[in-house]
């Protein structure tokens, strides 16, 4: 049994695998997007990828971090904090 994409359980073409790194390169920032989309790129594009999420996670528990320590400063009943509240829902 095949986990590849396709109903058909064959081979994924090179025109699907262009298509994927197309809309893949297309979701990283302009600084990070390699040119052209062969196969020779394709391993760049995924490393790129994968450093790039890497960075995103990195981002998201700084701000949770940052985030934290403002809530601790801040009275829970004042409206700043009602706010941030209405914002993490």
């Amino acid at each position: 049994m095949s986990s590849r994409r396709g109903g058909g359980g064959g081979r994924i073409t090179d025109e699907e695998i262009n298509e994927l790194i197309s809309k893949l390169q297309a979701l990283l920032p302009e600084s990070s997007r390699s040119r052209g989309a062969s196969r020779s790129s394709a391993s760049k594009l995924l490393k790129e990828t994968c450093s790039y999420i890497k960075s995103l996670h990195r981002e998201v528990d700084d701000l949770s971090d940052r985030l934290s320590e403002l809530m601790s400063t801040m009275d829970n009943n004042s409206p700043q904090a009602e706010i941030i509240r209405s914002l993490l829902r």
